[in-house]
């Protein structure tokens, strides 16, 4: 299994402008590769391959015009180009009907805000023995190792986001199965606004609102941007501000994720989730709420967590009518109003809480998708 280990770096001054000289180039090779495919389109040509693209930036280097490219790793330049190729064939797939659907590829501009560069093994950077992470022509850059790697990566990406920090990704290959407590025999979720999550044991976790709480200080922050004049230094200070404060919230409700995912994997030998409609639910009156709780994250966490820890996952169709059957016969009561928070079945006798009611059916359809 492959994994993605992401951890805080700290370019000096020096390493800072190189790294941007290397965002600069990797840029400046895709959008050129972009513009060579394009335009044989136009001539109606055949698209030039990934080897003349190559070959076209290296002899580039020897031009006057873009004889800076030889100041980064090459590494980086050919990165870039295999990029490109990654996006004509996410577009091209998409229109076969493979995967789904994503835009053409388009020209990268400097104003960004996310910035990134990899290097591979040919690129010879290494993690020295001080703990920092030798890159070429960069520099050694302090990391901040949260924890160790589980195997020897052959890649790292340097990333740069909109709040101006910086971080190393590695893609690594785990071993097997980690150890969990595996106390609980299955767990169904239903996902909510009001509750975060209810759980068919009972357990309702309520919803950080991470947005909502910090939306006073975001309003500031923007209120503050809007009044500098643009293209003034003042106005970048304001500009980054506001994404401090936007990446603020997204670090926290990323370690929400994380903690609850995580302890749901390792103590529960099978996990059963609702999937939802959240592109539907985000153009309602809710679409800030949805977005600020974040359930398709959580859930792709849910499902690779699962697998770590040699846990069942299973995903519940939105079609099954999880708030309408008694989860104790099974008698389908029909819909009901969201203000309907606790009902008695009809048939039964039995009182529900409508989300612990619906958690339970989701557990129990969870088992026949799992078993069957």
């Amino acid at each position: 299994m492959h994994l993605r280990y992401v951890f805080r770096v700290y370019p000096t001054r020096g390493q800072q402008q190189s790294l941007a000289r290397a965002f600069g180039c990797a840029r400046v090779v895709f959008n050129d590769g972009l513009r060579a495919r394009q335009t044989a389109r136009e001539a109606g040509l055949p698209f030039p391959k990934a080897a003349e693209l190559s070959a076209a930036m290296t002899a580039a280097k020897k031009t006057p015009g873009r004889c800076w490219l030889g100041e980064v790793s090459s590494v980086v330049l050919q990165q870039s180009l295999r990029d490109l190729e990654a996006a004509y064939r996410a577009f091209f797939d998409g229109l076969a009907g493979k995967r789904p659907r994503v835009g053409a590829p388009r020209f990268k501009s400097r104003k960004d805000r996310r910035q990134a560069i990899r290097f591979t093994a040919n690129a010879r950077w290494s993690i020295t023995e001080g703990g920092k992470l030798a890159l070429p022509k960069i520099g050694e850059v302090k990391v901040k190792w949260s924890r160790a790697l589980p195997s020897v990566p052959a890649t790292v990406t340097v990333i740069k986001d909109a709040a101006g920090r910086y971080f190393c990704s590695f893609v690594v290959e785990t071993g097997g199965p980690l150890p969990g407590a595996g106390a609980g025999d299955g767990v169904g979720i239903d996902l909510g606004l009001d509750c975060f999550a209810v759980l068919s044991d009972g357990r309702k976790i309520d919803s950080p609102r991470f947005l909502r709480r910090a939306a006073k200080k975001l309003r500031r922050a923007q209120q503050a941007l809007s009044r500098k004049q643009k293209g003034s230094n003042n106005r970048d200070k304001a500009r980054l501000n506001v994404a401090r404060a936007h990446a603020k919230v997204a670090d926290a409700r990323r370690d929400f994720h994380h903690r609850l995912s995580t302890e749901l994997a390792r103590d529960n030998q099978a996990v059963y989730v609702e999937t939802l409609n959240v592109k539907g639910l985000a153009r309602t009156r809710l679409a800030k709420s949805v977005h600020d709780a974040g359930w398709s994250a959580f859930t792709a966490m849910l499902e690779y967590k699962t697998a770590r820890y040699g846990r069942t996952f299973a995903r519940v169709g939105r079609a099954f009518p999880s708030s309408q059957l008694c989860s104790g016969c099974g008698h389908r009561d029909g819909p009901k109003p969201l203000h309907v928070r606790a009902w008695t079945c009809t048939e039964c006798g039995a009182g529900h809480d409508r989300d612990v009611n619906a958690a339970r059916n989701i557990l129990n359809e969870g088992r026949r998708i799992a078993s069957g």
